[in-house]
């Protein structure tokens, strides 16, 4: 391999590791696991109930929960109250609100909310769904016994968290989770168990023994809203019955409870874990999927409280019609506390929720029968349980942070030595001594928001340096790559001295960071975050530095220049701007494929190349369509067929373009199979899209014939044998292979968009063919033809930014937005009607990685047709790529609303990802046109112009 080429490689493999690695930045320096360990426990002696039940409905809304003629009035069975059971409840006899969860909106970080008052770090999602993989504490493992019905997904989490035998749960099958069935059989088969529970329990002394002790919890954990909500979305009909199905279970559950013990000394709590968003997913911070109903009645708990003063309600709940009953919101990991109050147990270690009756200026959820001093003593079990949590996180931080500032709010001595936490707590303790219970709760109140702002301290006292150290390192990558772009200097010998100094200077660097992080007790990634930008600063130093100097020296600063540098800030910053307005990239198409063409191009190029001009102009008008679609789309088979259509157009009409020669006969043939299992596809699609709706469920057979065409069709370009006569025929094979894809997995218009964009990506080829005048793409190559090598243009910039521009269109376009919530269920259930996470989500990423194999095989031969070495135009790319992920990087949040905070981190990893998927296409696509591309010898590089 030359010595280039190895370079090449060196820097591909590099980068990747690198944007990999550092998109684990983004948690280490904004979510950090809060659990720790070592807390003394606080709790109630005694509980105002003897059980508690706690009733999740998966997926729930809270406005579709409350608003009265919420459905779409073409409902025909639509009742004007959805829910009459559990409104009654709000409106006679229990307290209610909004319970605002945190992203990631799923249901493992939901259920750890609620049951453990904490929230997990946002990379725990990520760790599974049924494993327990941090040691957190819950309601759970502090009741006397935990009954659990419902989903496999959930339940077994908790009772491997809890002490031996605490918690007994009851599953489905995971079979029984599937999207092409009556969802609400979940829900039913929960009360079921818990009927069939109470009718052992006359015949096992032991269960009955145990169901009548106290502190014991129910858990009803009611799947089927969710999984309707997937497959019919939240407005539908069948979503609105699982509703009605629920409130019937929330009946006959207490009137259950009601039968069998007899009494009235049962709490109930009815929540959900996370809402809906229209398009029927979940997982960022869309107000519909944070907003989540809170009910809850009986035993120790308020009734309903006119709402007297200012008003509780805002333009969210005053279409409820419920606005003279006050509404009471709470964080989600406020609930934890709220059980562990009402059944007298130890709060979770790690909880962080407030009680909501702490502050005594605001109405709670609790009567208790000792009052308002019952209500200060709680007040001060929250503060002492907050004060432990940072007590045990400061003195971690204290014992291991070189030169700990610590939080002076908390820990300001007086003269007698004790901080001032201690102080508050005494002063709190007295008040409750004197009776003056306002007093005690307002001080909990103060100190409780004090802790709350300690733990922020404490768990944000890192940020500033990982900040630091991530820009460093991704400025030091562009600086790094920029090296492939400059000529070698021979070296002088007085460079060897600077060369040892830089040297010594970079290992003195690495080295102080390693001791002070092995002092620190740091992650192990904080050494990798430090790793890299000393390699890259040193190799800059030592290989950059030099020639850029040498190039600043010679050359003269332009007002042409500048504009250069603006245009290219612009375009990198409009392309961060896109994703929060897509119509962004509309115009970016506009702007690439009019306003460049009429203001730049030479105006004999342009009268030469008509009809080529006018193509891509056309092009670039008709792909920007797409981005200004609208993201919220519902299954169009009449679309879905139209893109199959287009499909097959342009690979008949593409095949006999080709000019004929020896191979022409089996290129023809392979594209007339990849175009037949485009059309079963189509006809296999058609009919399970048919039996989906009609809720015939999947047939076993159109699986089997989905799996097989897909798999066949994508393997096929690999795996053929037929020999390639020009690029172009080996970019349709692709093209079909892929087309497939955009059959069985769209929902709308995505197959449209794919041949738009692959149409658009072939004209760019010409495009810049024309511009530069070289070999054409189709054409044989000269049996005299040699690179001269590669000569750093302007231009070579332009190329580079339309790249990228590509790159994130091919994303954008097929109507996904930059969150993680945005990608429709539908269509996997064509191939995968079981829930399955993992399947589903490969299926989704292999959807998105599709129009990259088209833009990887493009990319590579427009390299080639430029007369340019392997790789030399993504080492441009290489420079810019990262102005965007700094960007993103900054502006990450975790504050404000939770829609802000989702997104935030969404921009980031999805910016991420592209970048590294950019280093893929470039290789990808050199490796797959191998055989078919003109080969270009490399030589040494030229000095810079």
């Amino acid at each position: 391999m030359p010595k280039s080429s190895r370079h090449v490689v060196k820097l591909l493999i590099l980068g990747l590791i690198f944007h990999v690695v550092f998109i684990a930045s983004v948690f280490d320096c904004y979510f950090r696991s809060p659990v720790v360990h070592g807390m003394t426990r606080y709790g109630s002696t005694s509980g105002e109930s003897k059980r508690l039940v706690l009733i999740v409905g998966d997926g729930l809304r809270a406005d579709l929960l409350f608003t009265p003629n919420g459905f779409s009035s073409s409902i025909n069975s639509r009742p004007e109250v959805v829910a009459p059971y559990l409104r009654s409840i709000v409106e006679k006899r229990g307290a209610f609100g909004v319970s605002h969860t945190r992203v990631p909106t799923e249901s493992r970080p939901g259920h750890v909310a609620i049951i453990g008052g904490m929230y997990e770090d946002v990379s725990a999602v990520t760790k599974g769904w049924k494993s327990n993989p941090v040691d957190f504490d819950s309601v759970f493992n502090q009741s006397s016994h935990t009954f659990a019905f419902g989903s496999p997904d959930i339940l077994p989490m908790f009772e491997k968290g809890a002490a031996p035998g605490r918690v007994r749960s009851w599953c489905y099958n995971e079979e029984a989770e599937d999207f092409t069935k009556d969802a609400t059989a979940l829900d039913t088969w929960v009360l079921d168990q818990l009927q069939v529970l109470f009718r052992n329990a006359s015949q096992d002394a032991m269960l009955n023994s145990n169901l009548h002790e106290e502190k014991v919890i129910f858990f009803l954990h009611l799947l089927g809203l969710d999984t309707t909500g997937h497959s019919y979305r939240p407005h539908s009909e069948e979503y609105m019955n699982n509703i009605r199905v629920v409130d019937n279970i929330v009946r006959e559950t207490e009137q259950l409870f009601l039968d069998f013990y007899g009494d009235e000394e049962t709490s109930f709590v009815f929540t959900a874990d996370h809402g809906m968003s229209r398009i029927g997913n979940h997982g960022d911070g869309d107000p519909d999927n944070t907003r989540t109903p809170l009910i809850a009645w009986g035993q120790g708990i308020r009734g309903p409280l006119p709402d007297v003063s200012s008003s509780s309600h805002d333009d969210f709940s005053r279409p409820w019609k419920l606005e003279h009953i006050h509404r009471r919101d709470v964080s989600q990991a406020d609930i934890a506390p709220l059980m562990a109050s009402l059944i007298g147990i130890n709060w979770p270690a790690n909880s962080v929720g407030v009680l909501p009756d702490v502050d005594h200026t605001r109405t709670g959820f609790l009567d208790p029968r000792g009052g308002e001093e019952t209500l200060a003593h709680m007040a001060l079990v929250n503060t002492k349980v907050l004060l432990e949590h940072y007590r045990v996180k400061h003195e971690l931080k204290q014992a291991n942070v070189l030169f700990y500032k610590p939080f002076n709010p908390l820990e300001n001595v007086d003269e007698s030595g004790m901080p001032a936490r201690v102080r508050i707590i005494e002063s709190i303790e007295q008040s409750i001594r004197q009776g003056r219970w306002d007093k005690a709760r307002g001080q909990s109140t103060q100190l409780i928001e004090t802790c709350l702002e300690g733990l922020r301290y404490l768990e944000t006292y890192d940020r500033l340096l990982i900040r630091s150290i991530v820009i460093i390192a991704y400025v030091g990558w562009a600086a790094y790559a920029s090296i492939s772009l400059f000529p070698t200097l021979c070296t002088p010998p007085a460079a060897n001295i600077r060369n040892g100094l830089i040297d010594a200077f970079i290992l003195l660097a690495f080295i102080g960071s390693a001791v002070a992080f092995w002092i620190q007790n740091s992650p192990w990634t904080f050494y990798i975050y430090v790793a890299f930008p000393c390699y890259f600063w040193r190799e800059f130093f030592l290989r950059g530095a030099p020639v850029l100097l040498s190039a600043i020296s010679q050359s003269t600063f332009s007002s042409r220049q500048l504009c250069i540098y603006g245009l290219l800030v612009v375009s990198l910053q409009s392309m961060v701007a896109a994703y929060t307005y897509r119509s962004i990239w509309s115009l970016g198409f506009v702007v690439i494929g009019f306003l460049w063409p009429c203001c730049t191009w030479p105006s004999s190029t342009l009268l030469q190349n008509r009809k080529l001009a006018l193509q891509w102009t056309l092009s670039c008008l008709i792909t920007a369509i797409f981005p200004l679609l609208s993201i919220e789309k519902k299954e169009s088979l009449p679309s879905i067929l139209a893109g199959g259509v287009i499909m097959l157009f342009i690979g008949a009409t593409q095949t006999w373009s080709f000019n004929p020669n020896s191979n022409f006969k089996d290129i023809r043939s392979s594209a007339f199979f990849q175009m037949g299992l485009l059309v079963a596809m189509m006809v296999v699609s058609a009919s399970s899209v048919v039996n989906l709706q009609e809720k015939n469920g999947l047939p076993r057979l159109n699986q089997i014939i989905a799996w097989s065409i897909l798999v066949i069709s994508s393997l096929y370009p690999f795996v053929s044998h037929v020999r390639h006569s020009s690029p172009r025929s080996k970019i349709i094979t692709f093209f079909l292979a892929f087309s497939v894809c955009f059959v069985v997995l769209s929902i709308s218009i995505e197959g449209l968009f794919y041949s738009a964009f692959t149409c658009n990506l072939l004209l760019w080829i010409d495009v810049e063919a024309a511009i530069r005048k070289p070999l054409s793409v189709n054409g044989p190559a000269p049996k005299n033809a040699h690179s001269d090598g590669y000569h750093f243009q302007a231009d070579d910039v332009r190329i580079a930014l339309f790249f990228l521009f590509f790159v994130q269109v091919a994303f954008f376009g097929t109507g996904n937005v930059a969150s993680i919530s945005s990608f429709y269920l539908e269509p996997v259930y064509r191939l995968v009607p079981v829930f399955n996470p993992f399947l589903m989500a490969a299926l989704l990423i292999f959807k998105i990685v599709a129009p990259y194999v088209i833009l990887s095989v493009i990319f590579a031969t427009l390299n080639a047709c430029l007369r340019l070495p392997p790789f030399s135009l993504f080492l441009v790319a290489l420079t810019l790529t990262d102005g965007m992920t700094v960007t993103f990087f900054l502006n990450v949040t975790d504050t404000g609303s939770w829609l802000e905070i989702g997104q935030s981190i969404s921009f980031f990893c999805i910016t991420s990802l592209l970048l590294v998927w950019s280093a893929g296409i470039c290789a990808t696509g050199e490796y797959l046109m191998g055989d078919s591309l003109i080969p270009v010898e490399p030589i040494d590089r030229k000095k810079v112009t």
